[in-house]
């Protein structure tokens, strides 16, 4: 058997990939948020660029709630 062959196995519960998958969600909608006011407020990029880490954990916690990881 190959390796594209082989099943994955969720080695989270159900539990735990809603909170990963609420925790993304809830840090994807505070970062469009903060972004769309740093943006009015005309903040200079140097102010924008800690968002990247908001955005990175939303992708994080909405990617692992959907791979089961």
């Amino acid at each position: 058997m190959t390796t594209s062959q082989t099943a994955r196995i969720a080695n989270i519960g159900v539990a735990e990939r809603r909170k990963r998958l609420v925790f993304g969600i809830t840090a994807l909608g505070a970062g469009v948020v903060i972004a769309a006011l740093l943006i009015y407020i005309r903040a200079s990029l140097v102010w924008r660029l800690p968002l990247f880490f908001l955005f990175f954990a939303a992708a994080l916690g909405v990617f692992q709630s959907r791979d089961k990881t």
